[in-house]
């Protein structure tokens, strides 16, 4: 399934006028892709990740999957992966994760084993009977993976997932997250301010100018993915993080060819 954006403008109305928070946006992310978006603060990443999830009805253009108009939230299409882990602290971290599946319609016999499988996958099957509140930040951020991969959608969206947890906790889940959502096969979305999660993780990085949020540059990364820790080191990761800062520190709003 091919996830399609085309000439996306969001607009909110604000007093005194418009507030343009994105304009003018095409872009398709391919099945297995992994795509990050960057740019300044405020500039609309997070606007543009809401509405490819259709959580957001763009003012103009279109989200399509596949040929067919996104109108509205589909976790079978696109799940999302927040900052905030959004887990429920009165439930087990099997609970947790089974619950999107309970709602959708699957009987508690085959949520129990989508949510098994999908806590192998993340590292965290010996965790199933713990709550939350036990569980370090990077820990809970894998429940919050497993249950968004527990409705096995065809994209993952994932809104500044790491950026509560400190550089080492990032690194160290960046790292094994990378391998198990290669292996997965499916599309992923990162919202990111880090230039080197923006370069680390991606098959291509996008761009976005200050607001209203535009393309200025799509930028591809060469290697294999997934990725050893060590690729932060090569020259071609060193090249494109620099291309990346002078990108985002120069704050145009210009097109860049």
């Amino acid at each position: 399934m091919t996830l399609k954006v085309q000439d996306l403008d969001i607009i909110y109305p604000v007093d005194g006028g418009d507030l343009v928070a994105c304009q003018n946006i095409s872009l398709s992310v391919q099945p297995g892709e992994f795509v990050t978006v960057i740019g300044p603060s405020g500039c609309g990443k997070s606007t543009l990740l809401h509405a490819m999830g259709g959580m957001l009805r763009p003012t103009r253009g279109t989200v399509e999957a596949d040929g067919t108009v996104i109108t509205g939230p589909d976790p079978r299409k696109a799940a999302f992966v927040f900052q905030d882990y959004s887990l429920l602290p009165w439930k087990t971290v099997i609970q947790n994760v089974e619950i999107g599946l309970i709602f959708a319609g699957s009987t508690k016999k085959d949520a129990r084993r989508i949510a098994v499988e999908k806590l192998e996958r993340v590292g965290l099957a010996g965790y199933r009977d713990m709550y939350p509140r036990q569980l370090s930040g990077g820990m809970q951020q894998r429940v919050a993976v497993a249950r968004a991969l527990a409705l096995e959608p065809e994209y993952l969206l994932m809104d500044e997932p790491f950026g509560a947890l400190d550089e080492q906790t990032r690194r160290a889940l960046g790292v094994d997250l990378g391998e198990r959502l290669s292996k997965s096969g499916r599309g992923v979305v990162l919202i990111t301010h880090s230039l080197e999660e923006a370069v680390y993780w991606a098959d291509r990085v996008i761009v976005l100018s200050s607001r209203p949020g535009r393309i200025v540059k799509e930028i591809q990364v060469h290697g294999d993915r997934p990725r050893p820790l060590e690729f932060m080191t090569t020259e071609g990761f060193t090249e494109v993080r620099a291309e990346l800062f002078s990108l985002i520190e120069s704050g145009s709003s210009q097109e860049i060819a």
